[in-house]
């Protein structure tokens, strides 16, 4: 077969060419490392890298965004930790407000304290992340949560949301708990049933413990769940004899008679030993349709005539509606007589109940956020070691094998030279140098 000069030309400096490419593909790689620096190098490896690569920069940015809610969750955390030891310094200063022996005087200045510890704790609901966004106002973090009117009033001004973090691919976690939740959705009494002696009596009498024994009754749709305790006193015999009505106050209706409540005497004896309860006791009671609410109400001391007790399912207020009441109750003070000793007595045994309540909610809320930190540390665990996998993926997959590149390149380099050699020999052959 005759070849040409040119073919003879074009097919050598062709392989001489391929080989360079190869050799400058495989220093290429010893520079970089890297086993893929283009798309032509690998196609479905490179594919597979660019997917790796955006999960990774994904888990990392997930690490941030962790990074940011810890941040935020441990602000928070904080600001409840100083809202729950404000409350148990409120808590001391309402109990040594109990002791008998304290004058109007000492009083005074427990509110004066009490007034103080009321300020400190509204500072700590309207505390900010340092950057200008308030920790408890939900999402209208550039507003302050509580504004406090001319008359001492408390208002909120946030909403109830809950700020949200992103933190993996299908999860998010809340940074914030709104001011409503934490400070203005306290449980008066046990959260079920409260208790409370009217401003007018005149008794020495003390709301105690209240309880709901049965939960369905009480809950039960038929319950109007508001009635006042009436109590009437028979000065005519000796000793003077306390009777109680029960009354419907929804319906006015004697719960013991089932007619319209009547002056007294009444049909059951007060008795400081025996609870009230809120059930047909038959006898005394006459009403022919019998009744149970499920609850009892337990009162000491002596009622003077005419004396109310109200009954009623519990609410939620604020904490510091509560902290206000209990200011305005050691202000207040008490006189010598049984009746204003009592008073103080109740009033401070309600504020002391909501305290308690207050406390529960504080906590309540800091261990749901303490609860979301060690969600965040374990979700900040596994984005590392997701980004670590993706990191040995990528590594196995583009990574250089110097000993086999640099065997594959000297081997290359055999090969251009002998090619060179051969095409150096091949060209200077000439007919006239075998005539």
């Amino acid at each position: 077969m005759r070849v040409s000069t040119s073919s003879l030309y074009e097919t050598g400096v062709g392989g001489m060419l391929r080989l360079q490419d190869q050799q400058l593909r495989l220093q290429q790689q010893v520079s970089t490392g890297r086993r893929i620096n283009s798309p032509a190098d690998d196609p479905i490896a490179a594919a597979a890298v660019l997917e790796i690569g955006q999960a990774q920069s994904m888990q990392e940015q997930f690490g941030r965004n962790i990074e940011s809610a810890r941040s935020a969750l441990l602000q928070e955390e904080q600001a409840l930790g100083d809202a729950t030891r404000v409350l148990q310094d409120i808590k001391t200063l309402a109990v040594n407000a109990g002791n008998g022996a304290l004058s109007n005087a000492d009083r005074m200045a427990l509110a004066t304290e009490l007034q103080a510890r009321y300020d400190e704790l509204l500072a700590i609901a309207n505390r900010s992340d340092g950057n200008g966004h308030y920790l408890f106002s939900g999402f209208k973090a550039d507003t302050p949560p509580f504004l406090q009117n001319a008359g001492g009033a408390i208002s909120y001004q946030g909403d109830e949301g809950q700020r949200l973090v992103q933190i993996g691919v299908q999860r998010r976690v809340a940074v914030s708990d709104s001011g409503a939740a934490v400070f203005m959705t306290v449980r008066e009494g046990d959260g079920r049933i409260v208790a409370a002696a009217a401003q007018a009596n005149a008794g020495s009498a003390i709301v105690g413990t209240t309880s709901v024994g049965n939960e369905a009754a009480w809950n039960d749709p038929a319950n109007p769940r508001e009635f006042s305790i009436r109590f009437h006193v028979d000065a005519t015999v000796t000793p003077a004899q306390t009777t109680y009505d029960i009354v419907d106050t929804v319906n006015n209706v004697s719960l013991l008679t089932g007619a319209i409540p009547a002056a007294g005497p009444h049909l059951r004896s007060y008795s400081e030993s025996a609870p009230i309860a809120l059930r047909t006791v038959a006898p005394p009671d006459t009403n022919p349709v019998p009744f149970d609410f499920g609850a009892t109400v337990a009162v000491s001391g002596a009622p003077a005539d005419g004396d109310l007790i109200g009954v009623r399912a519990a609410a939620t207020r604020d904490m510091f509606g509560m902290i206000s009441d209990l200011i305005s109750s050691l202000r207040q003070g008490q006189s010598a007589t049984a009746a204003s000793a009592a008073a103080y007595r109740n009033r401070l045994d309600t504020a002391l109940t909501g305290i308690d309540n207050a406390l529960d909610q504080v906590l309540l809320v800091r261990a749901g956020a303490g609860t979301r930190l060690a969600e965040l540390d374990t979700a900040q665990t596994a984005a590392e070691d997701a980004v670590l996998n993706h990191q040995q993926n990528l590594s196995r997959l583009q990574d250089l094998d110097y000993a086999a590149a640099l065997s594959e390149l000297a081997q290359r380099q055999a090969q251009l030279e002998a090619v060179q050699k051969s095409f150096l020999q091949i060209t200077r052959l000439r007919l006239f140098d075998f005539i």
